[in-house]
């Protein structure tokens, strides 16, 4: 089994915000598997259901992106994941617009949902796919800049950065590894001039 988090704020007011691409790969994948995102469980909103052959629990916090990591300790905990049964899917702005980074472990990079993630767990080894939101402009206030929304002529560009996170995601759960979708999607990264 597979728990794969989102990350992102609750209520309207952001929604397709650059700091909640996570939930839209949430989203894309609930949609593409037929399953429901309908239970409030874990200060979370989760969907149970599979990709391919592999259970899967779909997972969007409700805590707000900087203590993302107490709803997920509690979902950990309670189901007893193991490390390499942990996917979060979040933004990242030193990444470019829509290019995807997959990693096995490592540090938060600056992104604060992860910090509490990796606070609140005690570990680092759990995956984790990052997507580009592409750089703060120079004189924006860095809260301003995650928290607003997608410029019309960057919308088909971040479509597409939801879609490879999410086939990403389900290349992870399909094959056990995150080997191929390393070298699938951080290649790409690397060819594109990350």
């Amino acid at each position: 089994m597979y728990a794969i988090i989102g990350l992102g704020n609750p209520g309207s007011q952001y929604k397709q915000t650059r700091h909640n691409v996570g939930f839209e790969v949430i989203n894309k994948l609930a949609y593409d598997n037929n399953i429901n995102m309908n239970k409030n469980k874990f200060r979370a909103v989760i969907g149970e259901g599979r990709i391919g052959l592999e259970k899967v629990i779909l997972v969007q916090p409700l805590t707000f992106m900087n203590l993302s990591g107490e709803s997920v300790r509690e979902l950990v905990s309670f189901y007893k994941l193991l490390p390499e049964e942990i996917i979060v899917v979040c933004d990242d702005i030193n990444l470019p617009l829509s290019h995807i980074r997959i990693r096995e472990k490592g540090s938060d990079g600056g992104q604060k949902g992860l910090r509490n993630i990796l606070y609140q767990l005690g570990y680092d080894n759990f995956a984790r796919v990052r997507i580009g939101i592409g750089e703060k402009p120079a004189g924006w206030d860095l809260a301003d800049y995650v928290l607003s929304k997608f410029r019309e002529d960057e919308n088909s560009d971040i479509i597409s950065g939801i879609t490879d996170a999410a086939d990403a995601v389900t290349m992870i759960v399909k094959n056990g590894s995150c080997r191929d979708a390393m070298n699938k999607y951080n290649k790409k990264a690397a060819k594109n001039g990350e």
